[in-house]
Formats: C-alpha cells, structure tokens, sequence
C-alpha cells in the first residue's frame, strides 16, 4: 500500500502496546499516517512473551470454515475480520519477518524457533523503521473536557489530540502484565455498554481431599475430558484447589457459564481413551493373586498414580471403596471419571477473558459510534475463543479491521 499524501498529515494513537495494537499500528503507518503507541507498561508485548513460554501458537492450520465454528455464537464482524485477515495471511506476515512457521502434529502453527522474542524484536524494529513513536509506561486516564485523550505518565498528566485512535488495551487476564481492564470504567463512564469481563481458557476449582491436593503440579496425560456432548483429548493437571490445562481450556466457556448458572457441574475423564471398556474389564479379570489392588492397576493400565489416586477418589464418592468394585464397574469408572466443578478460576489466572465491548457498539468497521474516530480491536471486544491459535489470530484480525477502518475514516471512504 503506497501511502496518500493526504494520509501522511495525520496522526493516530494506538493504547495498548499487544499484539492488535501493534498491527494495527504497522497497518495505519505503511498507509502513511504517524502512529503513536501508548502502553502503561515499561516496555511492549509483555502477555505476547508469556504466551510464548512453552512454544508462540500463533494459529491454527485447519480449514478455515472449520476455523471459524471456534468461535462459537461470535459476532459477524469478528468472523469477518478473521476471514479477512486469515490464518494462511498471519503466517506470511510472520514469514515476511523472517519468522519461519511450521505445523505443529495437532494443527497448531509455531515459529520454528519457538520462542517470542525472536518475532518481538523484529517486529518493533520494523515499527521503529515505518517511524513509529512508542511512548510506554504511559497509563490511559480517558478524554478530557475538550475531547483529547488524558495519559498519566510519571506522576504528570499529558494531553493529546490525534486524528483517530485505535482501543486495543486487552481484557482482564494476567493484570500484572498490563491487562488491567481500567478501560471499562472509562468507556461505561461514556455511556458504552461493555459485557462483564470473565476468565476464560480458564481452570476451575474442586474438593480434593487431602491425598488428591498432595498431587498438586502433576499431568494426567493423554486423557479425553468429556463436558455435555463435546469431547476434548489432550491434558490436564491437578492443582490445590482444582484442575487446570489445555483439555479443560478447550471446555472452559460452556463449563464457565454452567458453573455461573448452578453453581456447580461436572465432568467427565476418560483416563484411557484409547482402550475400550470391554478390553479393560477383560485386563482386570486376569487373576490378582497377592499384589495389591494399586500395584495390579498400575501394571495393568500403565496409569500414574495421580491418576490411580483420582479412580481411588471418584469410587469412594459414589459409596463404595475402588476394592469392592467388580472389574467391568472399574472398567467403566476409569472412561468415565465424574469430577465436580465447584467454581472458576480467577480471572487473573486465566489465559484470556471474555466479554468486553459490545459489538452493537462499533459500526462495521470497528468505530466506536459514540466516539468518532474511535476504534477497537483485540480483547476489549466481547468474543470468546480457545487455546490452539484461536486468540492470536483474533487479535491479530481485528488489529488489521480496526486499522483499515480508521484509515477509511480518515480518507473520508466507507469503501
């Protein structure tokens, strides 16, 4: 895109220093327009390099009809936007910074190095090289009187007044590296309805006993969590006060709101999914002899004793011991493990939020309508997604609607 000389006398502000803002500020300045990014933090990208720890998923490689359909009930601008900005567009972007993708044995896409940084330090670089200015540990306080944006930055307040301003300050998750939701007092002070926040891709707590929370920090692996009529293989962990991972983010978003409705739900484990009931009550049938009832299902399931210890707990919850249990009751507790949500996460510990603005109020190109020249993108948006590339790609396809939006305001176009 060869910027207008009309758009190269204006100016935008980009609040919010992650991945939608800062796409959305290399969309605006390769038009030609001056971007400055505002972030509260000392430096950018901060949740961007702890999603990274262990391996940047930045999308997914499936079909992008069956990609759309993880995003559940969400609003037609934000299937457009990513349908717009697809997967298959997010890899070349990163391939043009010199961050190479490969795809992952489950569909995930990773930068081959892995790592976020490699990706980070490029591409602040190349924002530095298109000329725009980062000003951090500059903290949004809304509009003033006369309609200008109001940062805090050192104890002194500052006051400026672009031509157009991207919103893209993330939800509520991880508030110690940025995502602090102050923004939702602002907007709702200025008559925008903004959907609670809640946790999302979220863990969730439960009743151990005692034995249970001694397992604390260890996997059950390659196990398949059942909730209502979907399905999800993958893992999970055992944590003091419940069950966390990536089998239960997948399910988060319907266990959430079941868990706010009732108060509690339940679901389901199916420790082995790749043995069927039938074969299992037959292993179990073999003769015992005098090895305990433990160390005959360790040998004969191959299961951890985090997970033994759970079978253990789940026969004693509905009445009797794992012992008096014939061997085909056995069979069918360890594909079918109830397990008792009691409550959500925090969420300060879960790995995104939903809710957010609401997306009756933007226009189609993500223009807030009660505040011209506004625009939003990222996680402020009210959308849901899970794990798995989903929430990158989100973010990333909403930067690059909200900045095209603005630059079709600022051309005076609704093209």
């Amino acid at each position: 895109m060869s910027p207008s000389k009309a758009l190269n006398r204006k100016n935008a502000a980009v609040i919010g220093g992650g991945p939608a803002g800062l796409i959305a500020a290399e969309t605006l300045a390769r038009a030609g327009v001056a971007v400055t990014i505002y972030d509260q933090m000392p430096s950018l990208g901060r949740k961007l390099l702890m999603a990274g720890r262990g391996g940047l998923n930045l999308t997914h490689s499936e079909p992008l009809a069956d990609f759309l359909k993880r995003y559940g009930d969400a609003d037609e601008r934000l299937l457009d936007a990513v349908t717009a900005f697809p997967p298959a567009a997010l890899r070349a972007w990163a391939d043009e910074l010199g961050t190479d993708t490969f795809v992952g044995s489950s569909g995930r896409v990773f930068p081959k190095a892995l790592k976020t940084s490699p990706l980070l330090r490029t591409w602040l670089l190349r924002l530095r090289n298109l000329g725009v200015t980062v000003k951090v540990r500059h903290r949004w306080e809304g509009w003033d009187d006369d309609g200008q944006l109001v940062f805090k930055s050192g104890g002194e307040k500052a006051s400026v007044k672009p031509d157009v301003v991207v919103l893209a300050m993330g939800g509520a998750s991880w508030p110690k590296l940025g995502s602090d939701a102050r923004w939702v007092d602002i907007l709702r002070a200025e008559k925008v309805a903004v959907a609670p926040l809640q946790a999302a891709n979220c863990g969730f707590t439960t009743a151990w006993s005692d034995v249970l929370r001694g397992f604390a920090g260890q996997p059950l692996k390659r196990i398949a969590v059942t909730f209502g009529e979907r399905s999800v293989r993958g893992e999970a962990m055992v944590t003091q006060t419940g069950i966390e991972g990536g089998a239960i983010y997948a399910l988060s978003s319907p266990i959430r709101d079941a868990v706010t409705r009732h108060g509690a739900t339940t679901i389901t484990i199916d420790l082995l999914p790749d043995v069927t009931a039938a074969k299992l009550a037959e292993r179990l049938s073999a003769p015992r002899g005098k090895q305990s009832l433990s160390n005959f299902l360790r040998k004969n399931t191959h299961l951890a004793a985090v997970a033994l210890s759970l079978l253990h707990e789940a026969a004693l919850a509905k009445g009797k011991p794992l012992s008096a249990l014939s061997p085909p009751q056995i069979a069918a507790l360890i594909k079918a493990v109830p397990v008792k949500l009691a409550g959500v996460q925090p969420i300060e510990r879960a790995i995104s939020s939903a809710g957010g603005i609401r997306f009756s109020e933007l226009d189609a190109h993500f223009m807030l309508g009660k505040s011209r020249g506004v625009f939003v993108a990222g996680e402020m948006l009210d959308w849901d997604a899970p794990t798995g590339g989903y929430l990158l790609q989100a973010s990333f396809a909403t930067g690059v609607a909200a900045a095209k939006g603005a630059l079709a305001w600022l051309a005076g176009s609704r093209e």
